[in-house]
């Protein structure tokens, strides 16, 4: 059953209000955006590092398989919890409560999450080994026994890591985005720093030494490392886990936090309530969809799962730079709205149309550059070494089928917020399961004859299932949402982000053709000025289209520039 919303036109002073409004979501956003690429740039460096210095060694498998069995427990436990459950309620409290009712809520919270995770720091460390042994049973005795170790040394981050959970909702629901945004340039630089500082230098092997044939025969030295050189890493991790949190703290350092034990206040209740559709979404997702989407993969061929991680982490981002930056940056203010006017209120539905219009805007035009740029991007990346020119082609197919439901992955993530700020996570929750077992069927029926390629559409399909659900069920609770200009922002950016692709695709041809011998160089002058080209003809035909969102952007980047230079 629908809700009626207000019908009387907007006064000047609320005009003014929800300009206001928008202004700091579009201001969030940009915040938001520049932590992630800040994070996203670190991670590779650090995935970069620990190749340079470990190479693709058993050691890396063993810190691999002991940080992944943290960030599961992590993910599952609270960190996949913080937008659907802990920011909006936290919201809720801070918008209708105050700032101290909020500081009390978040002392329960700090005071449960050190008791709690305490004692499964503990459990983990006891049964570390039966831990591994599931996790990659399959690993040789040596690398299992390094992981038991890792494993234990990385347990305690866990504590810091849900502590960061909760201070950066906190922030969230405050609005405080800054010290949140970079939370992840702090955590990869730690692990970069430690890693380069810490790791000791090469020493000859000592197999070199007992080896029969190196009395007689002459062989290079032998330069490894020892197998708890890898530790330095695992500090790391450690070290970026409290400083991110830390980072928190000093965001809140006008906060008044002390331990209490009133495990019966009411939003712990709200948090608990919201909390259990969001963990049956993260455990049908980790415990069904990415093993099902591996066993498929893996009767493609040789190669076939690489091929999706690789894709998958291209399309990670224009993702999260566009849809998680504005999604997470909206969230706070459509919680609050939603606390103070439970019946839907023009504010709501104004708020949403922006951070939607804002998507839009933004995630049509990467897309189709991304698709254009598929090849030389790849190329610039990866084909080196043993990447060949065929894996780049399987790749760059891969990533553009991905590409078809990037769209309405990006806009569906702004629809969900929009459930969770209303305190629904059911209701996303169950539209999961359904676009999953859509996933599912989908890929299987269409395993035969598209083979890996079965696997991408078949996500693009669930992407557009579970947008399309979301849209009608929001039109419906929403009393429609036809007044967003939605579809004049559609049309616009679609003609624009077009424009855009054909000029790009033009640029390629002469490059390919004007621009040196297949060298490193090259491929970088190509990927650089097609990528000029996408942001100047996107920007004209932005510019000579009206698309306002384009405008509001601009105007930010504009008046933080002349600030900065006055």
């Amino acid at each position: 059953m629908s809700i009626p919303a207000t019908s009387d036109l907007p006064t000047t002073a609320e005009q003014a209000q929800q300009e206001e409004t928008n202004a700091s979501v579009v201001g969030a956003s940009s915040i938001l955006a520049l932590g992630n690429i800040g994070s996203r740039v670190l991670g590779l460096a650090r995935e970069m590092v620990l190749t340079f210095l470990f190479g693709a060694s058993a050691v890396v498998d063993a810190f691999q398989v002991a940080t992944v069995v943290i960030r599961a427990i992590y993910d599952l436990l609270i960190g996949g919890h913080v937008n659907g459950a802990l920011v909006p309620v936290l919201s809720d409290v801070f918008t209708v409560q105050g700032k101290q009712a909020l500081w009390r809520v978040v002392s329960i919270l700090m005071s449960l999450v050190v008791t709690l995770l305490t004692g499964l720091v503990l459990l983990v460390s006891l049964f570390a080994p039966q831990i591994v042994h599931i996790t990659a049973g399959g690993a040789s005795e040596q690398t299992l026994t390094l992981a038991v170790d890792l494993l234990r040394l990385t347990a305690p981050a866990l504590i810091f890591m849900a502590l960061f959970a909760v201070f950066s909702a906190a922030l969230y629901a405050s609005k405080q985005f800054f010290m949140p945004a970079f939370a992840g340039v702090i955590f990869n630089g730690s692990i970069v720093l430690c890693a380069l500082l810490l790791t000791p230098p090469y020493a000859l092997s000592a197999e070199w030494f007992s080896s029969p044939a190196s009395a007689n025969v002459f062989q290079p030295f032998v330069l490894v490392r020892p197998n708890d050189a890898i530790v330095a890493v695992a500090i790391g991790w450690i070290c970026g886990a409290v400083l991110q949190m830390l980072a928190q703290v000093w965001g809140l350092r006008e906060a008044r936090l002390r331990f209490t034990f009133n495990w019966r206040h009411p939003a712990l209740r709200h948090i608990a309530l919201l909390y259990a559709p969001v963990m049956l979404s993260l455990v049908l997702d980790t415990l069904i969809a990415r093993p099902y989407s591996y066993n498929l993969a893996s009767q493609t061929g040789e190669g076939s799962i690489a091929y999706m991680n690789w894709a998958t982490t291209l399309i990670q981002f224009p993702q999260g730079l566009v849809a998680t930056a504005i999604s997470v940056a909206i969230l706070p203010t459509l919680a609050g709205q939603a606390a103070v006017l439970p019946v839907v209120s023009r504010a709501f539905k104004d708020t949403l149309g922006l951070g939607l219009r804002l998507t839009i805007t933004l995630i049509l035009p990467a897309t189709a550059a991304l698709t254009v740029l598929a090849v030389p991007i790849i190329q610039l990346l990866f084909e080196n070494g043993a990447f060949t020119a065929q894996d780049t082609a399987i790749t760059a197919q891969v990533l553009r089928l991905y590409l078809i439901g990037l769209p309405f992955a990006a806009v569906d993530l702004l629809l969900v917020y929009a459930f969770y700020a209303r305190k629904d996570t059911l209701t996303p929750t169950l539209i999961g399961v359904f676009s999953l077992l859509v996933y599912m069927l989908t890929a299987y029926l269409l395993l035969p004859s598209l083979g890996l390629y079965s696997l991408m559409i078949a996500d693009s399909v669930k992407h557009i299932t579970h947008a399309s659900i979301s849209a009608l069920i929001l039109q419906r609770r929403l009393a429609g949402l036809q007044q967003l200009g939605l579809r004049r922002t559609l049309l616009k950016t679609t003609v624009a982000a077009l424009l855009m692709a054909l000029a790009a695709r033009g640029a390629l041809l002469w490059l390919y053709q004007h621009v040196g011998a297949g060298t490193l160089l090259r491929e970088l002058v190509i990927v650089v000025a097609a990528g000029a080209v996408c942001v100047v003809v996107f920007s004209v035909s932005a510019y000579l289209l009206r698309i306002e969102e384009f405008y509001r952007i601009v105007n930010l980047f504009l008046r933080r520039k002349l600030q900065n230079n006055s």
